[in-house]
């Protein structure tokens, strides 16, 4: 039992980071910005990488090793959902990503137009990051778990 807290606790504080470091990017882009100020971005920009990585080791593990049985959510499509939300977000996390390792070497002081399609994927990240609670409280209400006959 401590080890399932462990890691349900260690699920939601790494979303609770990554939800911050994709808010601080949405909050922290401009149109044009110096190579330092790209180079601060990026740093929030790794710590939302490795934010993923341990959302995924933590999701996996409740799925697979502690918890609740595995069935309970590769039957359900709400996880399913969740999953494939979760995917998206990542896809839509990639050209920001390069980007800003692409932009952040050179004069530190020197501006950078930054291409409004790297704004807008970081604000669609905002947007889908925003229904995963959703998602989360609909599988907590047993929302989608199919009826046993």
């Amino acid at each position: 039992m401590p080890l399932e807290i462990s890691i349900r606790y260690l699920h939601f504080i790494s979303l609770i980071a990554l939800s911050a470091a994709v808010f601080a990017q949405a909050f922290l882009l401009r149109p044009e910005m110096t190579r330092r100020e790209i180079a601060q971005i990026q740093r929030v920009d790794i710590l939302y990488a490795v934010m993923v990585v341990v959302v995924l080791g933590t999701g996996f593990a409740q799925w697979f090793w502690v918890g609740k049985p595995s069935q309970f959510y590769s039957s359900n499509p709400i996880f399913h959902a969740k999953l494939t939300l979760f995917l998206i977000i990542g896809i839509l996390s990639a050209w920001p990503s390069v980007f800003l390792g692409r932009q952040r070497k050179g004069d530190s002081e020197e501006t950078i137009e930054v291409p409004k399609s790297v704004t807008l994927s970081v604000r669609a990240e905002v947007l889908l990051l925003i229904l995963m609670p959703l998602l989360a409280s609909l599988m907590a209400r047993g929302v989608g778990i199919p009826a046993t006959g």
